[in-house]
């Protein structure tokens, strides 16, 4: 896209928030790099010049926006969709690899070289792993520096920075504000930044339109009691992070979801961001996914009537693989029921002063030893979770950012008791695969029916072959046909 030049200078002129994350704009006079929907007066064309990251801008001595923050654009929707080596590097290294684990440990979860990390990144973004996570450094700094009272040299090692000179310096450099400019600032916009001590609370943006009510809905729904709950209309959970656990209360707004997160370990804090997205499917582009559904006639009324539907994700891929073992072929209630039991005997308890939070849902490490006499599941299910878990701990089978879709899909199939509805929930939820489909759910067949659309799984497939690459948001429209909670959002007192 930053490559088309016309098509990046109508943007920027028409103000289109739908490009936000997808190029920025660098405007060579000023110095300055902004997002496409900046409120200010557009530039000259010939002042432009358009960059495919934060990260390429700063490379090219550009520093942040102070009117658009364009630092805190919504991630990139080709990410979020691709699923080649160099998206899986990204998603990675938003996840905060590169900062634990170096370029070395980005390389060795992708199976490259770290010259060729390099090179492919460059050449994409224009910016390498290390300048991509620096980026992200200063994000996370500004993101603790304005919504805590944290003292500058631990937000500096919590951000992922060597060394306070080092954070000083690049605070100043994208920002042109000091670190107690920006805190400064932000107290005199957003008073209320000052909140709740130990609590973080920020905005996640996300691309309009977006229609909370299944999203949400199915989060509260399906929630395993002391791990999940829905409470003051904010969907609640605990988080399982490399440096320790959190809580998370995501709330949908008009603009935003509001997030608020209580950190064991403020380093944790891209990391648990990174989670939430996912989970809340907020670098999506819901304007291409709706146009495209929209062009089978008996799909777009669903579309038009609530435009914008997300794929609820997962915070952690090898819980909600257990969790799918465990809803197979029973009720919501009843794996809900499933699954809080295994939470009460393996999970790690937690304080939640503000809610009704006990535990982390059990590591696969933990559930691996449990003895399969006390489930209360039928003889082949307990041999399918048995073995799922112990695949996840030993490491034969990983489920994550980085993981190649396909493949994942083979080894799960390979796994006894796994068919096409289980593999393919965990393609879409844990994987993210905006394709993953469920012809032979039965939810997804009586929507089909009563829409006319072909009812069994292998007419449904060839149909729905139009729908490519958004297959699995087809499948939101047509749940939200049925009255299942799921597809309503919980009122304030649930």
């Amino acid at each position: 896209m930053h490559n088309d030049t016309e098509r990046c200078v109508r943007a920027v002129q028409s103000k289109d928030a739908r490009f936000d994350g997808v190029f920025f704009t660098a405007v060579r006079t000023t110095r300055i790099y902004c997002r496409p929907s900046c409120p200010v007066v557009p530039p000259k064309p010939e002042n432009m010049e358009f960059h495919p990251s934060a990260a390429s801008c700063q490379r090219s001595g550009f520093r942040a926006c102070k009117r658009c923050r364009p630092d805190t654009s919504p991630g990139s929707p080709e990410w979020h969709v691709r699923a080649d080596a160099v998206a899986r590097a990204m998603r990675l290294i938003q996840d905060g690899v590169v900062d634990r684990e170096g370029v070395p440990g980005l390389a060795r979860r992708l199976g490259w070289s770290t010259r060729q990390i390099e090179r492919q990144l460059l050449a994409e973004l224009g910016a390498g792993p290390l300048a991509l996570a620096r980026a992200q450094r200063a994000q996370t700094a500004r993101v603790l520096i304005e919504t805590t009272p944290l003292p500058f040299g631990e937000i500096a090692f919590a951000a992922g920075f060597s060394s306070i000179r080092t954070f000083n310096d690049t605070v100043r450099e994208v920002f042109a504000l000091t670190p107690g400019e920006l805190r400064a600032r932000a107290a005199r916009s957003r008073p209320e930044t000052a909140g709740t001590p130990g609590v973080i609370s920020l905005r996640l943006p996300f691309r309009a339109p977006l229609e909370p009510s299944n999203l949400f809905g199915h989060l509260a729904a399906t929630a395993v009691p002391g791990v999940e709950e829905w409470r003051d209309g904010a969907y609640r959970r605990t988080l399982s992070l490399p440096y320790g656990h959190g809580i998370v209360a995501l709330a949908p707004r008009a603009d935003h979801i509001a997030c608020r997160l209580s950190l064991t370990d403020p380093r944790d804090l891209t990391h648990a961001i990174s989670r939430c997205r996912r989970l809340l499917d907020l670098d999506a582009d819901p304007v291409a996914v709706d146009d495209r559904l929209r062009t089978d006639p008996l799909l777009a009324p669903l579309v038009d009537a609530a435009p914008g539907r997300r794929v609820p994700g997962t915070v952690d891929p090898a819980e909600f693989a257990v969790r799918a073992v465990l809803g197979q072929q029973v009720s919501t209630a009843a794996a809900r029921t499933h699954a809080a039991r295994l939470v009460t005997a393996y999970g790690t308890p937690v304080d939640d002063p503000e809610g009704g939070l006990t535990h982390l849902f059990p590591a696969p490490g933990a559930l691996a030893e449990l003895d399969p006499e006390n489930l209360a599941l039928p003889r082949s299910r307990r041999t399918t979770l048995l073995t799922l878990v112990r695949a996840l701990a030993d490491g034969t089978l990983t489920l994550g950012p980085a993981d190649d879709r396909e493949e994942a899909r083979a080894r799960l199939l390979a796994l006894p008791g796994f068919g096409p509805w289980t593999t393919e929930v965990i393609a879409m939820r844990a994987l993210g695969d905006p394709d993953a489909f469920l012809p032979g759910d039965l939810g997804v067949r009586r929507a089909a029916e009563g829409l006319g659309l072909p009812g069994t799984p292998a007419a449904l497939t060839a149909r729905a072959a139009d729908w490519r690459p958004w297959r699995a948001y087809a499948v939101q429209y047509l749940w939200a046909t049925d009255a299942h909670p799921i597809n309503h959002l919980p009122s304030e007192e649930s």
